[in-house]
């Protein structure tokens, strides 16, 4: 539950709750709504059935639902479900099987090779 007091973790977005304009916090969120705007936290969990229409900035992200719009972020986790379009900015990224990226994908590093991990999955 979201209080607002500085000494909560985190914040919470429920699903009936749509935000038109930019959202900004300190603490890390939990989205299961849908934000109108651009987006700036710690860091984003997005629950697959919530979506983001606009840019996302966070130190780590989950995104399971919809993002229309670019991300940044240094640990990036596309879950199965994730549908994102626009421009995608990282350090170290993991896709599930199943997730999907449209659009342009960029390492933070520049120059620096991005490390590539095969994981296994047991779910075969």
């Amino acid at each position: 539950m979201a209080t607002g007091a500085k000494h909560t973790p985190f914040s919470i977005i429920g699903g009936d709750v749509v935000i038109t304009g930019n959202v900004e916090a300190s603490v890390d969120l939990h989205i299961d709504g849908r934000i109108e705007g651009d987006l700036s936290c710690a860091a984003l969990v997005q629950g697959p059935d919530s979506a983001i229409h606009g840019h996302v900035t966070a130190r780590s992200a989950r995104i399971g639902g919809l993002i229309e719009g670019s991300i940044t972020a240094e640990e990036l986790i596309v879950e199965a479900s994730a549908r994102i379009t626009g421009e995608v900015t990282y350090d170290v990224i993991s896709i599930a099987t199943g997730g999907q990226i449209d659009g342009r994908m960029s390492h933070m590093g520049g120059a620096r090779a991005a490390e590539l991990k095969l994981v296994k999955s047991d779910a075969s």
